[in-house]
């Protein structure tokens, strides 16, 4: 099983991000897990939303997990939450952030012994960019397609068109275009 951890806060699509990956992964036949503990937390609230994937029936419920992968979507959240609570010895990390790699780390003494495992790109820059506003839900996936090998970048970009149908097809356009700079940027 593949267990992901969403640092964000509230209104930053951590949620939408979740059950977005989580619609493409069951195109594939995988079962999948999307979910969120934010309580009654307003806009800009600390929060966690999470992934479970596996080829079996998922019946973990708990929200107590060892993720993989663990994507820290706003910056000071890498500063602020236990970003490593419950890591295993290949924990990958992918952190929104404008510092380098090792600038982060350095900043950083939990991540001082995972650098290997450590991977920056600027999410919010690209979603600014690309989008027009601080959205780096979409972007991070596209830097996990990259740090995870899990999916060719051209099928899970096919799939996210569908899973953003709802939306115009300028807010689709513009949602490619990050996910595709965040997979090539991500170091």
């Amino acid at each position: 099983m593949v267990e992901i951890r969403w640092h964000s806060r509230a209104g930053q699509g951590a949620v939408t991000g979740a059950k977005g990956l989580g619609s493409v992964v069951a195109t594939t036949g995988k079962q999948v897990q999307a979910y969120a503990l934010y309580g009654s937390a307003k806009r800009g609230a600390a929060m966690n939303a999470y992934n479970r994937i596996d080829d079996e029936p998922i019946t973990n419920q708990e929200t107590k997990m060892f993720p993989d992968y663990v994507f820290v979507i706003d910056p000071a959240l890498a500063f602020t939450d236990d970003i490593t609570k419950n890591d295993k010895p290949d924990t990958q990390y992918i952190i929104t952030t404008h510092f380098s790699k090792d600038e982060l780390i350095a900043q950083i003494p939990a991540l001082q012994d995972k650098a290997d495992r450590v991977h920056v790109v600027d999410c919010m820059q690209i979603s600014l960019d690309t989008i027009g506003r601080a959205m780096p839900n979409t972007p991070i996936l596209g830097a996990f397609m990259k740090v995870s090998k899990m999916y060719d970048l051209d099928f899970f970009l096919e799939n996210m068109k569908k899973v953003l149908s709802k939306f115009p097809q300028k807010i689709i356009d513009a949602n490619m275009e990050a996910i595709t700079r965040a997979y090539n940027e991500v170091k």
